[in-house]
């Protein structure tokens, strides 16, 4: 009998189950299987609708990276799918909606998944805002702090913003919002609010784009908000030694100082309980908050 393994109502095919894809920890592509389908009730509702890019590694970590947007041609017909406009185009996505469909997934070494910040229902108009807070250094202290200052600043705005690992190195900030304005208008509202708090510190923070004028100060990167732009998904697994997961995360585990960017397993992400409850009841307009900032520039 071909190996499996049950996925909700379905059966996942499993193929080559013993294949190790990161030779330090030698975790192996059915340790991957068998997390995504585990993660699946809290990754599935933070995922639904959003095309997704895989990041593929078929000979495992120290093998080559693909970074596949189209969907194969052999997948089989009940993994979701959508057709987006693209330029010159057009591009046919995964829609990880399902256990099955993250298990499938993972059988073909897909060990990141990164999604949209839309969903196929205003697929040009995000529900999302996202700063990626990206250091220069090992001083993950101060991304700390920077988190916590963005989180009073986007409150103060009327936003209820939430954060997670990356699993790298540093922190995303990520704002639900009602998908009233377009792509262009968001990433307008998030450079507002980037150069604000980048102004407060300017010797610690910036929103230069180009590495080398960076000056070792942490990188304030908001250019996920654009059309077909992507953000690492909730408890993704990370091409790192260690598998280490992008893990929601409570904002009293980011007062601590002992919190790392890499430092939750898979099995640490089965472990936790949902510091993200309640956040798609969390959105709010992003009107008022891009005409402040409008007034004030």
């Amino acid at each position: 009998m071909p190996d499996q393994i049950r996925a909700g109502p379905r059966t996942v095919p499993v193929s080559n189950r013993n294949k190790v894809l990161f030779p330090e920890s030698g975790i192996t592509k059915g340790d991957l299987i068998e997390y995504y389908v585990a993660v699946a009730p809290r990754m599935v509702p933070l995922v639904t609708g959003r095309p997704l890019t895989m990041e593929r590694f078929p000979d495992g970590i120290a093998g080559e990276r693909i970074m596949q947007k189209n969907i194969p041609a052999y997948f089989p017909e009940w993994i979701p799918r959508v057709l987006v406009p693209k330029k010159n185009g057009s591009v046919t996505h995964v829609l990880a909606n399902d256990a099955a469909t993250l298990g499938y997934l993972a059988n073909q070494a897909s060990i990141t998944q990164h999604v949209w910040l839309s969903t196929v229902k205003s697929p040009t108009k995000p529900d999302q805002m996202i700063f990626d807070l990206d250091p220069s250094s090992e001083d993950f202290a101060e991304v700390r702090r920077t988190a916590l200052r963005l989180r009073e600043m986007l409150a103060d705005l009327g936003f209820v913003p939430f954060v997670k690992s990356t699993g790298s190195k540093g922190l995303h900030v990520v704002v639900p919002i009602r998908p009233v304005l377009d792509f262009d208008e968001v990433y307008r509202l998030a450079a507002a609010v980037a150069g604000r708090i980048a102004a407060e510190r300017p010797k610690l923070l910036t929103t230069e784009f180009r590495k080398a004028k960076r000056e070792g100060r942490i990188f304030l990167d908001i250019n996920r908000n654009a059309y077909a732009q992507t953000a690492v998904a909730p408890y993704s697994v990370r091409p790192r030694p260690g598998a280490p997961v992008a893990v929601p995360l409570a904002w009293p585990e980011v007062e601590d100082r002992r919190l790392r960017p890499d430092g939750f397993s898979m099995r640490d992400a089965l472990e936790r309980t949902d510091p993200w409850n309640g956040f798609k009841r969390a959105a709010r307009s992003p009107m008022k908050a891009a005409r402040t900032l409008e007034a004030d520039r």
